[in-house]
């Protein structure tokens, strides 16, 4: 928007026109571009009919236009440890359109005389896009050192992504999900710093929600965090656990545009133990547990964006079982609570 001071009717009427674009997805004349804003606040952009409306076309969209795509974060079937080749593979027999694998087993991946591109070719081959990778650099920790070593890991975890043509890198706060608590401008800074690397890559860097940490453990935080950096590409990462886990209430989720969330891991939690005790363990297939599920999933679907729904478990019965078939039964599952939410899976 114009950065000169507006009389109090221009600014009215910019407002309207402003709110009126928000709904029809396009920027009033003169109003500026969407793209110089953070993700995280611009408006919302609506594919075909309005979410809900009777007589919708959202459920003959094409797939790259339908609200949910499916994508197996690899942790659901790392117990298992058979590899990212065989990662992928099971993704694409089971019938995801993406998945989401860790930053170590590329490495591993490498060190015993992989070539990424030659991955990314098999990834390609199998229809499947990368959609995130997950890594734990220090980036937020308060040591100097400590920071330096974290974001120096952060820039080869991109690089290796970047070769698989990821689309996007999680920043968990690892290292910092104890006290003391980060002062907010500096999560900021340092935040914005690592959306900066992205850049040089072309990736997108997902601020992730942890609920059990001192810092980055709520949705608002995190949000506001991603906000107030003022890059073009700041997201939050969030989880169904995590949501839980920390106390966010998934109700702020209305508040969003349709790029705040991008990607959310998909799981569910028992009613015992209690959130004081619960941990990653205890997480179950979509469905299975108590969790606001349908709830969440409306509410990112009324955004008006494409959200990659990505199948994150840490269950060790899981993880004694049959790797192809605990990827099927989660993809059923999600997309039996996806269609629960109004979509077509």
């Amino acid at each position: 928007m114009n950065a000169r001071k507006l009389s109090r009717r221009n600014a009215l009427t910019q407002a309207g026109l402003l709110v009126g674009a928000a709904v029809m997805g396009d920027p009033p004349p003169g109003a500026g571009a969407w793209t110089g804003l953070p993700a995280v606040i611009r408006p919302l952009r609506f594919r075909g009919a309005l979410p809900g409306a009777k007589g919708s076309a959202q459920l003959q969209r094409p797939p790259s236009e339908r609200p949910f795509r499916f994508c197996l974060n690899t942790a659901t079937i790392r117990g298992q440890k058979r590899g990212i080749v065989k990662e992928i593979e099971i993704a694409a027999q089971a019938g995801y359109d993406a998945i989401e694998p860790w930053i170590d087993t590329l490495e591993d991946y490498v060190n015993n005389g992989g070539a990424l591109k030659d991955l990314a070719k098999r990834i390609t081959d199998a229809g499947l896009t990368v959609e995130g990778a997950i890594g734990f650099a220090e980036w937020l920790v308060e040591d100097e050192a400590r920071r330096a070593k974290g974001l120096e890991r952060a820039k080869r975890d991109l690089e290796l992504a970047a070769q698989i043509g990821a689309r996007r890198m999680a920043a968990p706060p690892a290292g910092a999900t104890g006290l003391p608590k980060v002062d907010f401008a500096k999560a900021v800074e340092r935040y914005r710093a690592l959306l900066e690397l992205g850049d040089q890559v072309g990736l997108t860097v997902e601020l992730e929600l942890w609920g059990a940490s001192k810092n980055l453990g709520r949705l608002g935080e995190c949000l506001g965090v991603a906000m107030e950096t003022g890059h073009p590409r700041a997201c939050v990462l969030a989880d169904v656990f995590h949501l839980y886990k920390g106390g966010s209430d998934h109700r702020g989720i209305r508040l969003l545009g349709a790029e705040a969330i991008q990607v959310l891991h998909m799981n569910d939690f028992p009613s015992d133990p209690p959130r004081e005790r619960i941990d990653d363990s205890y997480r179950v297939f979509p469905g299975d547990g108590t969790g606001p599920l349908v709830d969440i999933l409306r509410a990112l679907r009324r955004t008006g964006g494409q959200t990659i729904l990505s199948l994150e478990l840490f269950n060790r019965k899981y993880w004694a079982q049959e790797p192809l078939e605990v990827a099927k039964t989660g993809l059923a599952k999600m997309k039996a609570v996806a269609e629960q939410a109004g979509s077509q899976a």
